[in-house]
């Protein structure tokens, strides 16, 4: 499943401007936003929390519709670690979403790492892997400020 030229024309920019339209497609329900943030690859993957690992476009597309039947999704990245190459970047969040419960909205924390490299069409993902995560708002344990030698 190609993209159009369009779309591809409206994502410009850096790995988190990608990051920054990804995440406003799943707030409005935009697949086809969604999908431009996409790198035209085959072996493009994304594993949503608790999932199976999806490969390609048409297999990613056909998750995010089936999310999105449901409503938009209400996530948004909080906490980002970046790693970043000459032709890759890698981000890891922890992405509060809100969920409607029955008292209402409630917030539930996914741990995601993001994979963007850069292509013909410029920055673009490649991987989107999500896992669930705590009930608390700790999402993260590091060592700061230690060196080994």
């Amino acid at each position: 499943m190609r993209k159009n030229k369009l779309q591809a024309a409206n994502l410009e920019g850096n790995a988190d401007d990608v990051e920054a339209a990804f995440y406003r497609a799943l707030q409005t329900g935009d697949i086809d936003k969604l999908m431009a943030c996409w790198a035209d690859d085959d072996e493009i993957v994304c594993i949503h929390p608790g999932g199976p690992r999806v490969i390609g476009a048409v297999a990613i597309r056909a998750t995010f519709e089936s999310m999105f039947s449901n409503g938009s999704i209400r996530a948004w990245p909080e906490r980002v670690r970046k790693t970043l190459g000459a032709g890759s970047a890698v981000h890891h969040v922890v992405e509060r979403v809100e969920v409607l419960g029955k008292e209402g909205p409630a917030q539930a924390w996914v741990i995601a790492t993001n994979v963007y490299h850069k292509t013909a069409q410029g920055w673009r993902l490649v991987a989107h892997h999500a896992s669930p995560g705590t009930a608390s708002e700790i999402q993260e344990v590091s060592a700061s400020g230690q060196v080994l030698h």
